[in-house]
């Protein structure tokens, strides 16, 4: 909103000043700066009003260290981070951009079914939650609508040479006229980046040209959309166990994806560094930094001992906002290593579950191979203290956030 009356007012009246709010690095910072004191400032009256109501988490026996102590702390902090990100994207972003809309509506359905599910925890004591056919149905949802987005919204491009264009029989939304130069072109392409690989692009039409034609690339690229989503989404989930970790992994990763979406959105830095130009894209960074100013606001009182646990209308929250912003940077092939560990995690409680049923069968006894799962909770059985956790975590989150940012130049 600020964005376009501070553009307004410097067209009509040429106030001083106003020219700020067309630097994206400026927004940003105002972003983070907003983010952090709405969550800081409200956080703590959002806990006093969750205490108020008896929205306390329930904690499970599980023999781990203090974990009597979490007995009651208030839940669906989650509400904060919420807040803290879509208020300053509200009045700091463009709200044309269908990058931003499209997160915002990322962030407000995965809000709306993490929500539901604390709900049903929390008021109609059912510790299941919503139904996992429901959840799963609604990232499914969401995945599916990106897709399309990316499928068939005309701003939703990115720019070639010509020649290039030609050669891969790319839909050309826009011819860019060039006097000194090649003319260049914004294209509909099912174009993303890949690391390690000469080239830096896969199209996913290779999966689908036996079909004789381009316009099946939907049956490929929709149902990867979806997975990632809902993957993300969920081992987001898995990975908030302990006091600040999914909070604090979760702000490494959005500030590497504010960085991905800054080289992506300017023509210089994505030609230096021989990745996709995505026009438009550059307002991401301002929907990262709020997002980075929100963790780290909520951090504050989730840190340990937690005033205060995010529950799912976070957690989901936060899983489906790194997924969308990926996918849409077209870097989603660089989640296995930013998100290592969301990744760790959902394979550590795969592993576990899936040998614990196979020696079930096979011996009649289950068996395991960590001592338990999520991966977290098995350091803690080992008797590591859970601040030590969350801390190597978040060392470990930010060398995987740093050989992310390597793999823009290792061709």
């Amino acid at each position: 909103m600020l964005y376009h009356l501070f553009d307004y007012l410097e067209a009509q009246y040429n106030l001083p000043g106003a020219g700020l709010f067309q630097y994206i690095t400026f927004r940003a910072g105002a972003a983070i700066i907003l983010s952090l004191i709405i969550s800081m400032l409200f956080g703590k009256r959002i806990i006093r009003s969750l205490k108020n109501l008896q929205i306390g988490e329930s904690v499970r026996k599980l023999g781990l260290e203090g974990e009597s102590s979490k007995q009651g702390t208030p839940t669906m902090g989650g509400i904060i981070i919420i807040i803290a990100i879509l208020i300053p994207c509200l009045l700091l972003a463009r709200l044309d951009n269908i990058y931003i809309i499209t997160l915002i509506i990322a962030t407000i359905w995965m809000a709306v079914i993490g929500f539901i599910d604390d709900y049903i925890k929390v008021f109609k004591q059912d510790k299941g939650g919503l139904s996992g056919k429901f959840k799963i149905l609604g990232q499914v949802g969401l995945g599916l609508l990106i897709g399309l987005i990316m499928l068939f919204h005309k701003d939703v491009v990115i720019r070639l040479p010509m020649s290039q264009v030609v050669a891969s029989q790319h839909q050309i939304v826009e011819v860019i006229k060039s006097s000194d130069k090649e003319d260049l072109a914004h294209v509909k392409t099912t174009l993303t980046n890949i690391p390690f690989m000469k080239k830096n692009r896969l199209d996913y039409r290779v999966f689908t040209d036996w079909l004789g034609s381009g316009d099946w690339v939907f049956l490929i690229f929709i149902p990867i959309i979806i997975t990632i989503v809902t993957a993300v989404s969920n081992s987001s989930n898995l990975t908030d166990g302990l006091d600040g970790l999914a909070t604090g992994v979760s702000a490494i990763i959005g500030a590497t994806l504010g960085i991905l979406a800054y080289v992506s959105g300017n023509v210089f830095t994505a030609n230096y560094l021989n990745i996709l130009f995505i026009p438009y894209s550059g307002e991401i960074v301002i929907f990262s930094a709020c997002f980075l100013g929100a963790c780290i606001g909520f951090l504050w009182y989730n840190a340990y001992p937690a005033k205060v646990f995010m529950g799912d209308t976070g957690s989901l929250t936060i899983g489906g906002i790194i997924a969308a912003m990926a996918i849409l940077l077209r870097k989603e092939l660089l989640i296995p290593i930013l998100c290592g560990v969301f990744l760790v995690e959902s394979l550590s409680v795969m592993i576990q579950v899936s040998y614990f049923k196979y020696t079930k069968n096979k011996y009649g006894e289950g068996r395991r191979v960590f001592r338990m799962s999520p991966i977290h909770h098995h350091y803690q059985k080992l008797g590591i203290h859970e601040s030590q956790i969350v801390v190597r975590f978040w060392i470990v989150a930010l060398i995987l956030a740093v050989v992310t940012l390597i793999t823009l130049k290792i061709q």
